[in-house]
């Protein structure tokens, strides 16, 4: 049974200190089904993403480790910030433009763009965040996440109708092999209609990605997708 290429994605946010990330990887990793379709990632906070990726490969999961932000500029006197030469030692991804980051730390399309460029010269895959089909893409950037800022965090997802029809108009402006994930107030509840959808290619999940037992949950409906 051939199965549909499928993204599954977890965004912490600011939760959990090491030993409730190590817990989570514990639990959550040997129960990833190994299919060549699903691409499962983990973006804890910076200061789990070294041992959570120890864990990882301690326990031989098929789990990818992804940042949830990274530096527009090189290494060199930016204090504070996560370099991409240096986080590519453990990132496979990084999450970029989130709306939080867009609304909190007044993050432009520019610095959208300056982080991806940095994130693809160092090999790590960019995911961009979009809030709608207006919301630019930056040049070479194959992966973006549809979510719309009035379902971030409030419980109220969008359709998967209406986000079937953003991803389309995507892939309409930029091009036709762009992957185009939904996220924004997803659960296991309502997760289904999205990974269905053949314009979609997979989750951003935010809030119940931080309960293990959710977030499996996603992951094995994927599965079966």
């Amino acid at each position: 049974m051939e199965h549909k290429k499928l993204w599954i994605i977890a965004n912490w946010k600011s939760n959990k200190n090491i030993a409730e990330a190590l817990a989570w990887v514990s639990e959550v990793g040997s129960k990833i089904p190994r299919q060549e379709s699903l691409k499962v990632v983990v973006c804890p906070a910076f200061t789990d993403i070294e041992e959570v990726k120890k864990a990882i490969l301690v326990g031989n999961y098929p789990l990818l480790v992804g940042a949830q932000d990274i530096s527009p500029f090189e290494d060199g006197p930016y204090t504070g910030e996560e370099s991409a030469r240096i986080l590519s030692e453990l990132a496979d991804l990084a999450i970029l433009g989130h709306s939080e980051r867009r609304q909190n730390f007044n993050e432009t399309d520019d610095m959208v763009a300056d982080k991806a460029e940095q994130a693809i010269n160092y090999k790590i895959t960019p995911l961009v965040c979009v809030q709608d089909e207006n919301t630019p893409v930056p040049e070479s950037v194959q992966l973006v996440a549809y979510e719309p800022v009035f379902a971030i965090g409030t419980g109220n997802p969008d359709n998967a109708d209406n986000a079937a029809a953003v991803a389309t108009k995507l892939k309409q402006k930029h091009r036709e092999d762009l992957e185009v994930l939904y996220g924004g107030s997803v659960t296991s509840e309502n997760a289904k209609p999205f990974l269905q959808k053949e314009e979609l290619a997979g989750l951003l999940v935010g809030k119940a990605s931080l309960s293990a037992e959710e977030f499996i949950k996603i992951v094995d409906l994927a599965s079966k997708i």
